[in-house]
C-alpha cells in the first residue's frame, strides 16, 4: 500500500495514480546422482491497472494530468500488443511503454494470463464500463498458446548453466516441483511479513 499513488479527482477521491505489478518469482532445484542440477524457474505476475480517466469528467490539472495523460498512454500500448496477439502479427510491439515491457515474459507465449476486468454500476460511468467490456472481449480473443516449462543445468563445480532438453530429467523434475515450489513461496511469504 505504502508504493501505491493515490489521489483525488472528480470522479474519484481514491484514484489510483499509477499502475501496481507485484512479481513472485520461484525456483525449484533438484539434484541428480552422477548427473547436473536441474533447476525450474518460474514467476508469478498480480497487476492491478489504474482505470483510464477521461479527462472531461476527471477535470485533472497539473500533476493529475500528467498522470492520467502516462496512465491513457500505458493502457493504450498494452491494447496495442492485446491487439497484435489476437490477429496473430509478427511483431507484438511490447517496447511501447514499461508496462508491457515488464509483462512481455508471461505475455510472449511462455506464460498464461487471466484478466479480471472491473466495471461500475453507475448509469453514469456507462461508456468507461463499455470501453472495458470490449477491452476484456478483446483480450478473450488472444490465444497465448501452450506453457513452456524452463528448466536449466547446472554441473556440480563449473558455475556453468546451460538448457535442458531431455524428456527424462523434465519429467523427474515435474514430480517434485509442487513441493518444492510450494517450500519457496512460503519461505517468500514469510519474508515479506517479516519485513513490512
Amino acid at each position: 500500500e505504502k508504493h501505491r499513488t493515490v489521489k483525488g479527482t472528480d470522479m474519484n477521491e481514491r484514484s489510483s495514480r499509477s499502475h501496481t505489478v507485484f512479481q513472485i518469482r520461484i525456483q525449484a532445484s533438484k539434484e541428480i546422482p552422477d548427473g547436473p542440477r536441474q533447476v525450474l524457474h518460474g514467476s508469478l505476475n498480480l497487476v492491478d491497472l489504474a482505470g483510464s480517466e477521461r479527462l472531461a469528467k476527471s477535470n485533472a490539472t497539473g500533476d493529475r494530468l500528467k498522470e492520467t495523460q502516462s496512465i491513457n498512454k500505458s493502457l493504450s500500448a498494452l491494447g496495442d500488443v492485446f491487439t497484435s496477439i489476437s490477429q496473430k502479427k509478427s511483431h507484438v510491439p511490447f517496447r511501447n511503454s514499461k508496462l508491457t515491457f515488464l509483462l512481455q515474459p508471461c505475455l510472449s507465449g511462455d506464460g498464461k494470463a487471466l484478466l479480471i476486468a472491473n466495471c461500475s454500476p453507475i448509469e453514469s460511468s456507462s461508456h468507461e464500463t463499455l470501453c472495458t467490456l470490449r477491452f476484456a472481449s478483446m483480450v478473450s480473443s488472444c490465444e497465448l498458446g501452450k506453457a513452456t516449462r524452463h528448466v536449466s543445468c547446472a554441473a556440480e563445480g563449473s558455475g556453468q548453466i546451460s538448457s535442458c532438453n531431455s524428456e527424462e530429467s523434465l519429467s523427474s523434475l515435474a514430480s517434485e516441483e509442487s513441493e518444492t515450489s510450494a517450500l519457496s513461496l512460503s519461505a517468500l511469504a514469510s519474508t515479506v511479513r517479516s519485513s513490512s
